[in-house]
């Protein structure tokens, strides 16, 4: 398995699709790894060269000590894009990963040739919410969040249908490392675009799941309203939307890349 060897991280990441192809590249939530764009992958590898990538702190990327930024998420992003010779790619990230997108659209809009965002905020959650979980992960770890995350994540409905496909996210979830976990925690409590959203000028979709508890379908029209190029779409499902409605998210997904 391939990996970018950084100063104090190395990356996990994982290349599908014809060479010639445009490049996506895929940026998976907090407590997930690459495996979560499965079902994107299955439908898209043929027309794209898809990058996928564990975060810092997730998957089989290491965990470099400390607190993070979404700026250092970003510059992740960046120097896998360097490291692999993309001069530009389509971005397409979830929660943690839509900020990860915002910060891009913000700082490196150069580098992208759309952008698109799902499941996540101009700004997630207050920093007292995301302070007290990294108090109780860092006391109890992540198992006890289990029952919590997977009704945030999944209607009853599609659990009961998928629960398979349920049981694998939530056993990536537990596993993931805590101290990444809190580090990437701290990257959210700490990111706020909604002064910069008119600074992302390429074409920006946004995704969201009709019932989604974390980030719910305003947060992504406001994101689709305040940038300079939006539009928002809603498709059923919670927070891990491009799994529970992957058919309609990678239908609007595609419809936007071309």
């Amino acid at each position: 398995m391939p990996f970018l060897e950084l100063d104090s991280h190395r990356l996990h990441y994982r290349i599908d699709g014809p060479v010639q192809a445009p490049w996506l590249t895929f940026c998976n939530s907090l407590g997930t790894d690459l495996h979560m764009w499965d079902r994107q992958l299955e439908a898209l590898s043929t027309q794209f060269r898809i990058l996928r990538y564990d975060r810092r702190g997730h998957g089989q990327s290491s965990t470099p000590p400390g607190l993070y930024s979404v700026a250092e998420l970003g510059a992740d992003v960046v120097a896998l894009w360097d490291h692999l010779s993309v001069q530009r790619s389509h971005f397409c990230g979830l929660s943690i990963g839509g900020l990860t997108g915002q910060w891009l659209g913000v700082h490196v809009s150069e580098r992208l040739h759309t952008l698109t965002v799902a499941a996540t905020a101009a700004k997630i959650g207050t920093l007292d919410s995301w302070t007290a979980r990294i108090a109780q992960v860092q006391r109890d770890g992540l198992l006890p969040l289990r029952e919590g995350t997977a009704e945030r994540w999944f209607t009853p409905a599609f659990a009961q249908a998928e629960p398979a496909v349920v049981e694998d996210v939530l056993q990536r979830f537990v596993a993931t490392d805590v101290d990444g976990y809190v580090g990437c925690c701290h990257a959210v409590a700490t990111a706020d675009f909604r002064d910069q959203l008119e600074r992302i000028t390429v074409p920006t979709l946004a995704i969201a799941g009709d019932d989604d508890p974390v980030c719910p379908p305003a947060d992504l029209d406001a994101i689709a309203q305040g940038v300079a190029d939006g539009h928002s779409i809603a498709v059923p499902g919670r927070h891990i939307c491009n799994i529970e409605s992957a058919d309609a998210f990678t239908a609007a997904l595609a419809a936007h890349l071309r």
